[in-house]
């Protein structure tokens, strides 16, 4: 019996990218004197798992050590590292590396869907093409589509407990409540209201069903500043006033209200070194 092939880093760099998940790629781009691998040699770095290798030892521990930490503490983008096979790095080799270190953030945004009815399925399949992490939740268990296998950065969640399926959600998420239940949508928007770091709340539903909600979720305490965090009905952007309720159109038109706020600003592992900075590596 044959031991499985290690993955190589471009298969997992794919693969991480796909899923929009947290990474690093190191790359060795200058080396002087004995060094374990050559210009070029990659590996790439997640929170729990090493692809490929730069030639082991110390070196390649601190290469990985550095990528953890800089994904830790979320530093997005790229920078050098120097490593003096001699000094830094304790090794005999007594060679020099410059390891570019590119690293990613994951998904730009994470869209927390509460419901797998109708507008639900429309919704997840038409954010399959947006570089979004989707996690889509429901009270019922086996009601996701055997489609959703197939679609990247999606995580199907079975979640019968409103306060921890909102108590998981990742920090700056946006939330979408649609389910099956008015009882459980007001359960669930009660539980994200509780949270100060859910980026935005959108509630299906008509003006009454919002302006009843309201009324309870006052007199369970929270305020009007809480409650204007709320979004009811979804998709009516600019004064909209509804028109098509088929569920398709219920999705587009949440989306193209959620694109806004989702943001597009621009992101530190999207701007690359400084000219100088290049310069002086390769002069």
């Amino acid at each position: 019996m044959h031991a499985p092939r290690p993955t190589p880093w471009h298969e997992a760099l794919h693969q991480l990218q796909r899923e929009g998940l947290p990474h690093a790629l190191a790359t060795v781009v200058t080396s002087t004197g004995s060094t374990p691998r050559e210009p070029g040699a990659r590996m790439v770095i997640s929170e729990s798992e090493v692809f490929d290798t730069l030639g082991g030892g110390t070196f390649e521990f601190q290469v990985i050590d550095a990528a953890r930490e800089k994904l830790a503490q979320g530093e997005a983008g790229m920078s050098l590292e120097a490593f003096a096979l001699g000094g830094r790095s304790g090794q005999c080799c007594g060679g020099f590396v410059n390891v570019l270190l590119e690293v990613f953030p994951g998904s730009a945004a994470t869209l927390a869907i509460f419901g797998a009815g109708h507008v639900g399925n429309e919704l997840v399949r038409l954010t399959a093409p947006l570089p979004w992490r989707v996690l889509w939740h429901d009270s019922r268990a086996d009601v996701f589509p055997a489609w959703t296998k197939e679609q990247p950065r999606l995580a199907c969640r079975h979640a019968p407990d409103p306060q921890a399926a909102v108590a998981a959600l990742p920090a700056g998420s946006h939330a979408l409540v649609l389910t099956h239940d008015h009882a459980e949508d007001r359960a669930l928007v009660d539980a994200l209201l509780q949270r100060d770091d859910i980026a935005s709340i959108g509630l299906i539903g008509s003006k009454s069903k919002w302006a009843s909600f309201r009324s309870r979720l006052s007199d369970a305490g929270h305020d009007d500043a809480a409650l204007a965090r709320v979004r009811c009905p979804i998709g009516m952007a600019k004064g909209g006033t509804g028109g098509d309720k088929t569920p398709y159109a219920i999705a587009i038109a949440a989306l193209a209200e959620l694109l806004p706020l989702m943001g597009n600003a621009e992101r530190a592992d999207q701007r690359g070194l400084a000219p100088a900075e290049l310069r002086a590596l390769f002069t």
